[in-house]
């Protein structure tokens, strides 16, 4: 049985707000993404397409600083792990790198089909 406090909205959510601050000034790489979401976001609402491709926009949008937050992760305990160049260790972070690689070709081709059809 794992070690684990009771849970608590407020705390956890603390820690979340504490992890996402920690991304904010330590990844330059989410920075980005965040900004390309803060941008993109309004555009969602004022395209004109149905309510589908809006929140096929929005998850795809979503999912590029979601697989940063999880390389992020995998990153640093990695790190915490070994410091030391380690095959396996790799491996692990290039995982990491691919699952954002992913999330950035989704998010392109999403937002290419749609706009496509709305715009031809």
């Amino acid at each position: 049985m794992r070690n684990q406090p009771k849970y608590n909205f407020f705390k956890n959510t603390t820690y979340a707000l504490k992890g996402l601050i920690d991304l904010l000034k330590n990844e330059t790489s989410f920075r980005i993404e965040v900004i390309i979401t803060l941008i993109l976001l309004p555009i969602i609402i004022f395209i004109d397409t149905n309510y589908t491709n809006k929140a096929l926009l929005f998850i795809t949008l979503m999912g590029m600083p979601l697989a940063e937050t999880i390389n992020s992760a995998i990153e640093r305990v990695v790190d915490l792990v070994t410091l030391e160049h380690n095959e396996m260790a790799g491996r692990a972070k290039d995982v990491g790198s691919t699952i954002v690689f992913i999330s950035i070709f989704i998010f392109i081709i999403t937002w290419a089909l749609i706009l496509l059809d709305i715009y031809t």
